[in-house]
């Protein structure tokens, strides 16, 4: 579990989080939201320990990160996974040496444990037969699930993604949510995942956070977005098609 407490966080003058408090819990898919300048990326990067709040208070399972120290931080970082936007792969590693990177920076596992880890993690996103490509020769599907092979080959806690359906046609967009949800739930991972999909939304989306002007304007789950009336978040994702077609099921639902 991750407890935010009234975060603030500025650039140059300019305040980007202004006050937000919020608790992310653990096993769940928890969507961060938000149009472009709603302070999505800088709110991750400082639950990542990136940025530096100058107010409030981040706990990662009751440890306060302002309270931690140097070796304790870093103990902290060792578990905490993550998704790119771009996938972020070494093109010149094969697809089991990009997986293999954390385990060899941050643990002391010898060669044929951080094989048997690899084989593991990479036959759970359904890749097991692709170790020894390199990731050009990978479709945008796999190496989205390469990505978030490498994000738990070291067995986190916590699981941050950032816009990991970015680029994906609809369907592979699915499988990827759906992978990220079993994933959390089977090894009951705190999982915050910044997105603007609102299929992403609608799927996997069992807590979310909408953030406006970097505050935090509503949170809820993806059953009550759908039928909220804060002006807000309904211009946000109102002119989306889908977006209609879900208000009315759920809405049909309660008559």
């Amino acid at each position: 579990m991750i407890e935010v407490n009234d975060i603030h966080k500025s650039f140059g003058g300019s305040e980007i989080l202004k006050g937000i408090s919020t608790t992310f819990e653990k096993g769940k898919t928890n969507l961060v939201i938000g149009q472009s300048g709603s302070g999505k990326t800088v709110f991750l990067k400082t639950l990542l320990g990136l940025f530096t709040p100058e107010k409030g208070s981040i706990s990662y399972d009751g440890r306060k990160y302002s309270d931690l120290s140097s070796d304790e931080k870093s103990e902290l970082r060792a578990e905490m996974g993550m998704v790119f936007q771009g996938s972020a792969l070494f093109d010149s590693m094969t697809i089991a040496e990009n997986v293999k990177f954390p385990l060899r920076m941050f643990t002391k596992q010898s060669k044929s444990e951080m094989e048997d880890r690899v084989n593991f993690v990479l036959k759970r996103v359904n890749l097991d037969d692709a170790h020894n490509k390199l990731p050009s020769e990978a479709s945008g599907g796999m190496q989205k699930r390469v990505a978030i092979a490498r994000a738990i080959v070291n067995k986190p806690k916590y699981l941050f993604c950032d816009e990991p359906n970015s680029g994906l046609d609809p369907r592979t967009a699915t499988v990827i949510d759906n992978l990220i949800q079993e994933i959390t739930q089977e090894y009951d991972i705190t999982t915050i995942i910044n997105t603007h999909d609102m299929n992403s939304v609608m799927e996997i989306g069992e807590k979310i956070v909408f953030l406006k002007d970097g505050l935090k304007e509503w949170e809820g789950s993806n059953k009550n977005i759908f039928k909220t009336d804060n002006e807000a978040v309904t211009g946000f994702v109102y002119s989306s098609d889908l977006f209609k077609r879900v208000q009315k099921m759920y809405l049909e639902e309660d008559l």
